[in-house]
């Protein structure tokens, strides 16, 4: 039996509920009621004085129960996405149809009517775009290619590389022959290098600007391409030799033993270094724009008389205001935003670029005498990196012309980015805010146009939170902007890192994930139509900055895959280095019927027929006449047609009513 001490320390020990005796609920009664408001009612857990812990293990305590909270809402979020995984329909992906087995890193890829041009180690190589077949390789360089640029040029192709140097070689590709142009910017003293960091070529090959910096400077040299004088050229080449130097004429690489298998050609390309072709000619250095300054004229007459045709007008370099004006406002706001600016960081002038060769329009103010064949470039228009300007300036010119913009379009904030349609009809302007400017250049082509003015454009961003956008504008109307992949707050591995349109495919945009993953997207659901990926175990070894290129009249697509590192890589793939993957559309059952149907149609290239042509008013009255002329003589016709009915019904009726 135990003693009285340990049988009430016992019953302390036990709960309040497990206390034994039957325990009776109590009616409630005023009194009771009376009685618990006056004290003050505490409930405690009995076993509150047995866990409670000191410091630091409650501390300890605290942190394992966060700590295990957290982890099982991590297991709760991979579980519900696990399933909704499973759940959500998986698109098809599709292998690819060639692959180009490489024993050089390629750098980059260009397309250009049936070849296919890939920048290596030492030069670049030519492919066939049919079946990835190797034509040609040109391997004369010390150092790799690093952007290469093929144009469409008819029968002919323009091609221009750009190495490591910075150098800029123009090629033309005719026929089965390779011939060397020009070399753009190169020194014989290297100290005075200045290297190309970005180059444009015209629709059609007429003009090509190269944007040079070094030595603490940067501008844009235009040269005009005189493609008509290298067709003749090559036509009826005119041997030159050099009786000191023989020319050696470099040989066909051969492939390595695992891709012996390309070696049967159709085609052979021979270089024809021995054919001397015209150089380009320049015509225009476009310098970046002088940082705006204190006036230097005594008059505002002065300033108008500067502005000669109002062409520059906006620029905003001819003004009236003082250095002292210039010097009080930005005193006043340096005191007034004070805590918003990051330091006293003054900008440099510009080091970068964008241009775009447009065609004549209406939209695009020229002068009077300057006319420009149609489809060929006459406009280039150029933005500067951190400026608010878009300056247009004019390509009927010379070298000894004054270089002045003819035209420019003033932004509320710095431009950004610009992008110009496949079809040179739209232009696109990004500014820093966010806004977005969408220019119909094709609405001014005809002068008078024949009935009321529509425009309609589509256009697929890209935004700086990896969020894809679809912006729509038609006519008049405002624009509708519409989400097609949101943010990836929780999965940064599923964010959009590129975007590419596909033009044979039109309403497609292949999309580039940071997971390496490529999908064909449809922005008209949105819905993704099917994805494409290199055969295992090749891999994209930088999926945020992949390298690929989409044809922009076949409906083919190429894409470089990485040779795998680690355990998994088979001796097969481990001596292969990198490889470039062929994607044909028509080769898919989802996509044949899609690429059969849909091509570019002829109205939206440029240089078309069916591309109305400004018309002098004189032609345009004559015009208006011979229309009306044949509405009134319609009109006449028509009369003539319901006399002769309402004669025929009179006789018919008469007729009835003598039978």
């Amino acid at each position: 039996m135990s003693s009285p001490l340990a049988r009430r320390a016992q019953k302390m020990r036990l709960p309040f509920l497990t206390q034994k005796g039957q325990l009776e609920v109590p009616s409630p009664t005023e009194k009771d009621l009376l009685k618990e408001d006056a004290g003050v009612c505490v409930f405690k857990d009995p076993h509150e004085e047995l866990h409670s812990l000191p410091q630091p293990y409650r501390m300890i305590n605290k942190l394992v129960n966060l700590l295990f909270d957290q982890s099982w809402e991590i297991i709760e979020e991979r579980d519900r996405l696990r399933e909704a995984e499973l759940s959500r329909v998986q698109p098809t992906i599709y292998p690819p149809v060639f692959q180009s087995k490489l024993n050089n890193v390629p750098n980059c890829m260009a397309i250009s009517q049936d070849y296919v041009f890939i920048g290596g180690a030492k030069g670049f190589s030519i492919y066939s775009l049919y079946n990835a077949k190797q034509i040609y390789v040109w391997d004369k360089l010390k150092v790799g290619v690093t952007s290469i640029w093929a144009t469409d040029l008819g029968t002919e192709v323009l091609v221009a590389p750009v190495d490591g140097m910075g150098i800029i070689r123009l090629f033309y590709l005719y026929k089965d022959g390779l011939f060397f142009i020009k070399t753009i910017n190169e020194a014989d003293d290297t100290s005075k290098q200045m290297p190309c960091i970005n180059l444009e070529i015209s629709y059609g090959g007429d003009f090509a600007a190269f944007l040079l910096q070094g030595a603490g400077d940067t501008w844009l040299d235009v040269y005009k391409l005189p493609k008509e004088s290298w067709l003749k050229e090559v036509e009826h080449p005119q041997v030159t030799t050099n009786p000191k130097k023989k020319v050696k004429q470099p040989q066909l690489n051969t492939l390595d033993p695992m891709a012996s298998d390309n070696l049967e050609m159709d085609v052979n390309v021979c270089f024809r270094g021995d054919v001397k072709l015209s150089v380009p000619v320049h015509i225009m250095k476009i310098k970046p724009p002088k940082p705006i300054t204190g006036t230097t004229f005594k008059s505002p007459l002065e300033v108008f008389a500067k502005v000669e045709g109002c062409y520059g007008l906006g620029s905003g370099h001819n003004h009236f205001i003082k250095d002292s004006q210039w010097e009080q406002q930005a005193a006043i706001f340096n005191a007034m935003y004070k805590e918003s600016l990051d330091g006293d960081s003054e900008e440099g002038p510009p080091s970068m670029a964008t241009f775009h060769f447009l065609l004549a329009s209406c939209v695009i103010q020229m002068p009077a005498e300057v006319k420009s064949p149609s489809g060929v470039a006459g406009v280039i228009g150029v933005h500067w990196m951190g400026h608010h300007n878009f300056f247009l300036y004019s390509l009927n010119r010379t070298l000894k012309d004054k270089v002045e913009p003819e035209g420019v379009w003033p932004c509320a904030a710095p431009i950004a980015l610009s992008l110009l349609s496949c079809c040179c009809s739209y232009l696109v302007l990004a500014c820093e805010d966010g806004v977005l400017t969408l220019w119909d250049l094709a609405k001014g082509r005809n002068v008078y146009p024949e009935g009321p003015v529509t425009s309609q454009v589509t256009c697929v961003v890209l935004c700086t939170d990896a969020s894809l956008h679809l912006v729509a504008a038609s006519r008049t109307q405002g624009p509708t902007i519409r989400t097609l992949v949101e943010r990836p707050a929780k999965h940064p591995d599923e964010a959009v890192c590129a975007v590419a349109p596909v033009q044979p495919l039109p309403g497609m945009v292949l999309v580039f994930s940071r997971n390496g993953s490529v999908h064909l997207l449809d922005v008209a659901g949105p819905q993704i139509v099917c994805g494409f990926a290199p055969p295992r175990p090749f891999h994209l070894a930088a999926p945020w900055k992949p390298v690929f290129v989409v044809s922009a009249h076949q409906p083919y697509f190429l894409l470089r895959g990485d040779r795998p590192d680690g355990a998994e890589a088979t001796s097969e793939a481990r001596d292969i280095p990198k490889s470039v993957f062929y994607f044909h559309f028509a080769a898919y059952p989802l996509l044949e019927d899609i690429s059969r149907n849909c091509s570019i149609p002829q109205a939206d290239l440029p240089g078309s027929a069916s591309w109305p042509q400004a018309l002098s008013l004189e032609e345009r009255c004559e015009s208006f006449l011979q229309k009306r002329f044949q509405k009134l003589e319609h009109q006449v016709k028509e009369q003539e047609h319901w006399t002769r009915l309402r004669r025929y019904s009179l006789l018919l009726q008469r007729e009835n009513v003598k039978k």
